[in-house]
């Protein structure tokens, strides 16, 4: 992450003195020395323990200190030696290291007991507070007449059982009114602060991006603001970067795939929470405006007029950096530590999720996948064409796969993509460049009057009518995948489309955002899907422009960025 070895400022809960409220500081905490790790905690439990540290009754602790043995978080960093976790990783902090019970052998095994509903700690929960009310806690822990006496008679009593059981039996012995546990969200501050991270920015038009330190606005009404996980560089952050999209605005943050976890939310956001295990969405889902209502597309035009200028919905920015307001690209910014999504632009996914990996489904994948079993409809025993052999090809390619065609004839300039393209599902491939003949004409030869569906995912015009009039007269439907550069046309001879071809077009593969990415993310956990295949290469964030440059040279499918 590109925090690895920087002191990092947050928020912290600090008891400064003996009988003292916490008080809720900004805090400096270090870099992870050899065999220690730094973790970003996402929730915390408040506990009986946590309260006699602030009532004096550890003669050991110093002050000023800070409590708290009830967490669970993702690592950021880890120092010199460490082998047993690595950044990204979803951890518990251990109060007891691996001796007498063997906690770190045993706290996996009772996570994975309580997924599988072996027992319950849900109903253990019975306040939910944001950080800044952590003295409230305390005071609902002690709704029921705690004295140390009592704590004393109930350790001594279930010593065996263990922590949380002590807490019960006081709880249940004492008819306690207080909390039996709150959980502290980190996150959840009524006035959350403004967020100092690194991210990769756009200064101008065919520059390399720029390792910069921004800050990130909180979330506003209706946003959710996010700690990316992974990104992944895709030909369409490149698209903007050259200067060639007619929308791109500069300065600004690029990146739309990407996935991580949600940090905070702003006032009226309930379908996703601080915690969750989300995928930004370039394309919303508002359920409301007459584009989702209508089952024919995908395309929400609820934020596109705001979205396009590179600004949130209220028409303001998030992103400052040198004291430079930072435009936001498609909706996303995937390309910084934390980015500020509108509520309609996340999709909650399985926690288990690779985020590593399932990021790639924020476009590519599902673009491809999407463009075959959505808007071309591929039945069993088709004759498929695919025309270009990158990311979005290979999904392609892969659509075609599961949905049964018989013949899958993949086509690309560069013959070192073949055996790739053939590992996911092509049955033959070919390069325009062996043939003296225009491509169109060869594939009618070889497929007794043409294919019946073909996909374009290069972006050029001219391989666009060649893709068109390789499909076969009377049903042939072809599908516009790629994304050509502002102010180009197709065209073609109207008698193409006379005789019975057809010609689509696909953004995000038809896919409705909110509820299908999830289920694209099911898919995949389930092997229904490839993603893992697509991942050539894993990079730090800062080699963000060696991601690009592998991406132009054809030597990467996806280069995945880890935050």
């Amino acid at each position: 992450m590109a925090t690895a070895g920087k002191v990092i400022r947050c928020r912290a809960a600090v008891a400064w003195a003996v009988g003292k409220p916490l008080s809720v500081e900004e805090v400096e905490v270090a870099p992870p020395k050899a065999r220690e790790v730094r973790i970003k905690i996402v929730a915390s439990g408040i506990c009986c323990t946590d309260d006699d540290v602030i009532g004096g009754l550890f003669p050991n602790i110093e002050y000023p200190v800070i409590p708290g043995h009830e967490g669970a978080g993702i690592v950021e960093s880890i120092g010199e030696g460490v082998t047993f976790v690595k950044p990204g990783d979803k951890v518990i902090p251990l109060c007891v290291p691996q001796c007498g019970w063997k906690t770190r052998d045993s706290i996996p095994k009772l996570a994975t007991g309580y997924l599988e509903k072996k027992f319950n700690l849900d109903s253990l929960i019975t306040h939910t507070l944001p950080v800044a009310e952590v003295n409230k806690g305390f005071e609902l822990l002690r709704g029921g007449k705690r004295s140390l006496n009592t704590r004393q008679r109930a350790a001594g009593k279930l010593q065996s059982i263990g922590e949380m059981e002590v807490n019960r039996w006081i709880s249940q012995s004492e008819n306690r009114e207080g909390a039996f546990k709150s959980i502290i969200m980190e996150n959840m501050s009524k006035d959350p602060l403004v967020i100092k991270c690194k991210a990769a920015v756009a200064w101008e038009a065919g520059k390399p991006l720029s390792i910069e330190e921004v800050e990130v606005a909180p979330p506003k009404a209706h946003e959710v603001r996010i700690k990316l996980v992974a990104t992944a560089v895709c030909h369409t952050d490149a698209y903007t970067l050259s200067g060639a999209d007619p929308e791109g605005c500069f300065p600004v943050i690029l990146g739309h795939e990407g996935a991580g976890i949600v940090e905070s939310v702003g006032e009226g956001v309930t379908k996703v929470k601080p915690g969750d295990t989300v995928i930004p969405l370039y394309i919303p889902q508002c359920g409301e405006c007459k584009f989702c209502k209508n089952p024919k597309t995908n395309l929400c035009q609820k934020i596109r007029i705001t979205q396009g200028k590179g600004l949130m919905p209220d028409g303001t920015c998030r992103f400052t950096c040198k004291g430079k307001q930072i435009y936001h690209f498609m909706g996303t910014s995937t390309f910084s530590e934390y980015t500020v999504v509108a509520d309609i632009s996340v999709a909650k996914i399985d926690a288990a999720a690779p985020l590593d990996k399932v990021c790639l489904l924020g476009c590519g994948i599902s673009t491809g996948y999407g463009a075959v079993v959505n808007t071309a409809q591929v039945e069993r025993g088709s004759t498929c064409a695919v025309f270009g052999l990158g990311g979005v090809g290979l999904a392609v390619i892969m659509g075609c796969k599961v949905a049964g065609a018989s013949r899958i004839i993949g086509i690309d300039i560069n013959k070192n993509k073949f055996a790739k393209a053939k590992e996911f599902g092509a049955t033959e491939c070919i390069n325009p460049q062996d043939f003296k003949k225009p491509i169109q004409e060869v594939l009618v030869e070889m497929t007794d009057g043409g294919v019946d569906y073909s996909f374009e995912c290069i972006g050029n015009v001219g391989v666009m009518r060649a893709a068109l009039e390789a499909c076969h007269k009377g049903w042939g439907v072809s599908v516009i995948v790629g994304v050509a550069a502002s102010g180009q046309e197709i065209s073609t001879r109207p008698f193409q489309l006379v005789t019975g071809r057809t010609w689509k077009g696909t953004a995000f593969g038809g896919w409705k955002s909110v509820d299908s990415v999830p289920k694209l993310v099911t898919d995949y956990m389930s092997k229904k899907i490839k993603i893992d295949e697509f991942v050539t290469h894993n990079l730090p964030f800062d080699k963000v422009n060696e991601a690009f440059e592998l991406m132009h040279s054809g030597e990467s499918i996806r280069s995945v960025l880890k935050l």
